[in-house]
């Protein structure tokens, strides 16, 4: 079920949120996963069993790695190992299976036949979601959950099901027990609902419409005008729909009683790639850091140990937005600007303009993008070249100015929307 539908903004949610406060408080979280079921099982009912057989066992995993632990046995290591591979073979067999399998055949002498299941959805937010709460409890962040209902509310919370934002279990834990609505957190939710809702419709859906047309346009009819403007559609278009999901998300959790951390804070702004990072999609960033990144020495080994962990960390952060070689490039080309802003350029960079700096940023960002979408290499060398004046066409030509003047006042709403939420959230924060 899509967030952004009317059915689920003036229907589903409306009467999920009545019963939720007329039920008894011993039944809440009973009635919570009862919602967040039937939510996930709109769209895809057949999978509601994947979801659950998926739950049950990291529930069990996780309840033995916990006794164990408890009672000072051995094999708590077995156990984590056991729960991570069972999470990653399901995640890779229904996302990566084919990608895999469509690489092999590109180098192999006969031919394997794909498997042709669909892809379930939310499998890759689930699925760090379990293997953050294997890890967690065997490492003692957080206890083993030992009520059901209330683990398969962690798994299955319908507001972070789809899109996220990633909650790791050690900071949904605590809130298990006690999650109390109060005006305070509805004054904060409604607003960001709103503006979600705003930012998904009237922007992100609108500056997609521009980029398709765009990225529709034949080989020869593409200039370097009308590709920048595709390009910088898509990354405003990108911005709006998963930050105004996320607004979304965490709006409506605090409307049930949950307290979820900011997933964007104004990244478009940043001063360095490191900075954005920080910035953009944080809770993904915040799971690769705690659970790939520190545990392989994080920055605390030696220099080319280092490098090899942000590698690492940036191949896969790339694979998990999609199966397919160009998003492993997007992800090795984010990890080796990384390392060069962290290194040979780090003296430099501190000395150049801020201004400089946020221009420079802005373009690394969005020339990333050209590869992220992209379906394949050839796509995307193509239009970058077209961006960089390869071609013989004129840059500003009728095209051009044909998208320019159809999609000016969209880009410019865009752009002031977005600064003028960036300064209402600083007098904000300003006020607490």
């Amino acid at each position: 079920m899509n967030l952004s539908t009317l059915f689920f903004v003036f229907a589903f949610l409306p009467v999920s949120l009545i019963l939720y406060l007329v039920c008894p408080r011993v039944c809440k979280n009973a009635l919570l996963v009862l919602i967040s079921f039937v939510f996930y099982a709109w769209g895809s009912p057949v999978y509601l069993l994947l979801l659950l057989l998926v739950t049950v066992f990291n529930y069990c995993v996780g309840l033995d790695i916990g006794n164990c632990a408890e009672l000072g046995q051995r094999g708590t290591k077995f156990l984590l190992v056991i729960g991570v591979l069972f999470n990653l073979l399901l995640l890779g067999f229904y996302k990566y299976a084919a990608f895999a399998i469509e690489t092999l055949n590109a180098i192999l002498p006969f031919t394997l036949n794909a498997p042709s299941a669909a892809l379930p959805l939310g499998i890759s937010f689930f699925t760090f979601q379990n293997l953050s709460y294997l890890s967690d409890v065997y490492h003692r962040r957080a206890p083993a959950q030992k009520n059901p209902l209330d683990f398969c509310l962690y798994v299955s919370f319908f507001p972070k099901m789809i899109s996220g934002p990633i909650v790791e279990y050690a900071q949904f834990e605590p809130q298990l027990k006690s999650h109390p609505v109060t005006l305070y957190k509805v004054s904060e939710a409604v607003p960001m609902l709103v503006l979600g809702l705003a930012k998904k419709v009237l922007l992100a859906d609108n500056l997609g419409a521009a980029f398709q047309s765009i990225s529709a346009l034949s080989s020869g009819s593409l200039s370097g005008g009308s590709a920048w403007l595709g390009a910088i559609c898509y990354s405003l278009q990108l911005y709006f729909d998963f930050s105004g999901y996320s607004d979304m998300a965490i709006g409506m959790a605090k409307l049930f009683g949950f307290d979820f951390d900011a997933n964007f804070d104004h990244p478009y702004l940043s001063a360095s790639l490191t900075e954005f990072w920080r910035r953009w999609h944080i809770s993904l960033g915040r799971w690769f850091r705690d659970y790939v990144y520190i545990p392989l020495g994080g920055s605390r080994v030696s220099t080319p140990k280092c490098i090899r962990n942000l590698l690492i960390v940036w191949i896969l952060t790339g694979l998990w937005h999609g199966a397919s070689w160009t998003f492993v490039a997007w992800g090795l080309y984010h990890g080796i600007l990384l390392l060069l802003e962290k290194y040979p350029l780090k003296g430099i960079l501190a000395k150049t303009p801020s201004p400089i700096r946020h221009i420079l940023t802005l373009l690394a960002v969005i020339v990333g993008w050209v590869l992220f979408f992209s379906p394949d290499f050839s796509s995307a060398i193509f239009y970058l070249g077209r961006m960089f004046g390869a071609g013989s066409r004129a840059f500003w030509d009728s095209t051009a100015k044909y998208y320019f003047a159809a999609n000016w006042k969209l880009l410019v709403l865009g752009i002031l929307g977005y600064l003028l939420q960036t300064l209402s959230d600083d007098l904000l924060i300003g006020k607490r």
